[in-house]
């Protein structure tokens, strides 16, 4: 690698680092203060009298059900739900993990082709651009809590159940930054680009695909990347209100009942670890096609 790239790495990587750093620290601190009421109980139960404060911080951190898990905690329980068990184990969290991840790739997928024809709709319509676009814009202001067990049991009455109904609420949250990116990049084209099409009699469609298209594909990855993530989030809403047995939002749910505090910060961490990869994959993708296209910076 040379200097340059090597030194442009290091620029890239470094912030990342301190980041993460300063988050593990303010992480273990918070561990230590919101598990020590608890744990001093603990020793005045046990008549236990002039701990060290080695020893409590060390306690505090190793608690078997802690108000808030410390980061080896939560990496012991990864480790343990994904190394040391099957993945057709329902105690595995690559199971579950693989579960949560196809509705939201399903949801992911019918949310950005709603959201690309909804965007072509508006843009060469403009009775559609006046009248579904506040709509749009409209429909992201209901609460997906609140909307997420109408779509399970609306779905379920006309027989439609198991994973598509969850995609479901995926879509919702996908398609929106999909269409509002799509219509700006359709939209981006120069007026003396659009002009020189007309000239040249250029159709509507052949605008569309041989102009506006083109155009729009560095708004659509950028669209797709807020997308990818957000159905994520849509995915293990829809596992929610359904009582559902597998998935990272059951797991959060056995989690919550059972006190297992543990358990849901390493689902929650799993389902950062897989949208952090999903958004880093869309990158690569956006990277690939811009420089296939010649767009590249």
């Amino acid at each position: 690698m040379r200097p340059g790239r090597l030194s442009q790495s290091y620029q890239r990587v470094w912030p990342v680092v301190v980041v993460l750093m300063v988050l593990l620290v303010v992480w273990y601190a918070s561990a230590v203060l919101l598990n020590t009421p608890f744990q001093r109980d603990i020793y005045q139960r046990a008549k236990l009298d002039n701990v060290s404060f080695t020893t409590l911080v060390g306690d505090t951190l190793n608690q078997e059900r802690p108000v808030l898990p410390a980061p080896h905690q939560v990496g012991q329980e990864i480790y343990k739900t994904t190394v040391q068990k099957k993945i057709t184990s329902k105690r595995s969290l690559v199971f579950h993990s693989w579960i949560t991840l196809s509705t939201a790739l399903l949801g992911f997928f019918l949310g950005t082709v709603l959201g690309v024809l909804l965007a072509v709709g508006i843009v060469h319509n403009r009775a559609l651009d006046k009248s579904l676009m506040p709509w749009i814009i409209a429909s992201q202001t209901i609460p997906i809590l609140a909307i997420a067990p109408m779509i399970i049991v609306v779905l379920n009455s006309v027989g439609i159940q198991g994973l598509l109904p969850k995609a479901f609420i995926s879509t919702y949250l996908s398609f929106f930054p999909v269409a509002v990116g799509m219509v700006k990049g359709l939209r981006s084209p120069d007026s003396s680009h659009i002009d020189l099409m007309h000239t040249y009699s250029a159709s509507a469609w052949q605008t569309l695909w041989k102009l506006r298209l083109p155009a729009s594909v560095p708004y659509l990855f950028t669209s797709m990347k807020i997308a990818i993530a957000i159905s994520m989030v849509g995915a293990i809403v829809g596992e929610l209100p359904t009582g559902a047995v597998a998935g990272l939002g059951a797991r959060l749910l056995a989690g919550s009942y059972y006190g297992q505090t543990v358990q849901i910060w390493s689902a929650l961490v799993m389902a950062s670890i897989l949208a952090a990869s999903l958004v880093a994959l869309v990158s690569m993708a956006n990277r690939l096609v811009l420089d296939r296209m010649g767009m590249a910076k």
